[in-house]
């Protein structure tokens, strides 16, 4: 068994790991929200006021810190107005994005705002600029954040919320590029500024806006940006990027079938988000040294074929540990980029893509990714510290282990590593630069490559203890291939 060298030095602090980097994103997608979040008050499911317990419990876990709505592409045909008031009086509309079904718009604002009370997170809503206009998007933060006497105040009070909530992030457009305008960067730019301008704050509510960034290396779109918005009017400048196995969008490969090869490459695509972190974040540089405006990773995560028999508009797949590892591995990118990613928003929540959680009836599973959310949790709101691996390759060139290492203000440190390997298995061998390490413990994720979790096993792929030793100041551990593992320093 090869042995790596790990050092890590708790003196070498670094940017602050936002806990905004651990968040999620849902959309009026398939089972997302109906089924997945909402079930309505006189379901059989056990609910909090028509939410699924088990989710918010879930959710409240892995302690999320934002939750993204109403989308994504839906977003962009989105009118919010549809959505509040009494039910018999709500729109029922076409989703034409996501299967062409009835959106009867029972879930609106109302209820987005009020589940993310329940699970304790920020709200980030993305406004309508592809369809909407400057006044619907300007009502809709007057009418959630304006304490005051107005038409918008008056209309939530009437609809049953006499005081105003806090909204603090707030995408203006999604995917502009694409579903949401098929805009050139200069026209998205001035539509930003345009609607920007218009959505005032209320009452003491801050926003941190955020405007559409590029769909994965569109460079020219960043560039745009940066120079004709800038550290003018947005906080934020988001960016979308999938794993898809095959990169063919038509034939995006099986979520629980895959070869070896499928299996490196999707790793390999995966470890593309470091690219497109520095290349971006080089550009923004350029135009913001001091990092003012944040980069929001605001869809991101593997994209296979629906699973077989489900409705193609929906979504719907499987999620095994090569999930984990896709997880594990962007957020460990994340982590490191913490002095410009300021947020990431994994793809999605419930029952859609690399979902958190799968529900069917009565029964929620927690995925593999769900778990790698509860290892990393103790990296939230923690620096980011120095650290650095002897590595090996795995498939050609690609790194087998992938890591990231923070310090809380008590100076515990979170260590967190993965093992893409399927063969290769380590001992990591891990000294503190100017210390010694008194005591450590961990928790580690493993199985089977296409090991999953079901509804008839729904623990089949769990968090466990995890045998860490210490002694000489130094600790050691055994890194299994295909695992992912967070330890905890003294």
């Amino acid at each position: 068994m090869k042995t790596l060298k790990l050092t890590v030095n708790p003196l070498d602090k670094r940017s602050k790991i936002n806990k905004e980097i651990y968040s999620n994103f849902s959309e009026h997608l398939g089972r997302c929200i109906y089924d997945g979040i909402f079930v309505g008050k006189d379901s059989d499911i056990p609910n909090i006021e028509g939410y699924r317990k088990d989710v918010i419990e879930a959710l409240k876990q892995i302690k999320l810190p934002v939750l993204r709505w109403p989308g994504g592409c839906f977003a962009d045909e989105y009118h919010w107005q549809d959505g509040i008031g009494e039910l018999s009086g709500r729109k029922k509309i076409v989703n034409s994005n996501w299967g062409h079904v009835v959106e009867d718009n029972s879930f609106g604002t109302h209820e987005f705002l009020r589940f993310c009370e329940l699970v304790g997170c920020e709200p980030y809503i993305s406004g309508n600029v592809g369809s909407g206009t400057v006044e619907e998007l300007a009502k809709w933060i007057e009418y959630i954040t304006f304490d005051g006497v107005s038409p918008m105040a008056d209309l939530r009070k009437k609809n049953g919320r006499e005081k105003p909530w806090k909204l603090k992030y707030l995408g203006i457009g999604n995917e502009s590029w694409g579903c949401g305008g098929n805009m050139t960067p200069e026209f998205y730019c001035d539509n930003y500024r345009r609607y920007s301008t218009f959505c005032r704050e209320y009452s003491g509510n801050k926003l941190f806006k955020i405007a559409c960034g590029p769909n994965a290396d569109d460079y020219n779109w960043t560039d745009v940006c940066m120079r004709n918005i800038g550290t003018w009017g947005m906080q934020g400048l988001s960016l979308h990027y999938y794993t898809v196995p095959t990169g063919n969008w038509e034939h995006k490969g099986s979520a629980t079938e895959f070869s070896e090869d499928e299996y490196y490459e999707t790793i390999n695509r995966t470890l593309f988000m470091e690219t497109l972190l520095t290349r971006h974040g080089g550009i923004m540089d350029r135009y913001d040294p001091q990092h003012k405006v944040g980069l929001i990773v605001d869809e991101w995560g593997t994209w296979y074929d629906v699973e077989p028999g489900t409705n193609p508009g929906f979504l719907y797949q499987q999620n095994t540990m090569r999930d984990a590892l896709v997880a594990a591995i962007n957020l460990n990118i994340f982590n490191e980029h913490s002095d410009r990613v300021f947020m990431a928003n994994i793809a999605q929540a419930v029952n859609v893509l690399q979902a958190v959680l799968l529900t069917e009836g009565n029964t929620t599973v927690k995925t593999p990714t769900y778990y790698v959310f509860d290892l990393y949790k103790e990296h939230q709101d923690a620096q980011l510290i120095y650290s650095h691996i002897e590595n090996e390759t795995a498939y050609g060139n690609i790194p087998c282990v992938s890591h990231s290492a923070s310090i809380a203000e008590d100076g515990t440190v979170t260590l967190t590593l993965s093992n893409c390997s399927l063969d290769k298995e380590f001992t990591a061998d891990i000294g503190a630069a100017f210390g010694e390490i008194s005591a450590a413990s961990g928790r580690i994720l493993t199985g089977e490559v296409h090991a999953l979790n079901t509804f008839e096993q729904p623990e089949n792929v769990t968090i466990k203890p995890l045998d860490v030793k210490t002694g000489n100041g130094r600790a050691a551990v055994v890194i299994p291939p295909c695992s992912v593992m967070a330890l905890t320093l003294k």
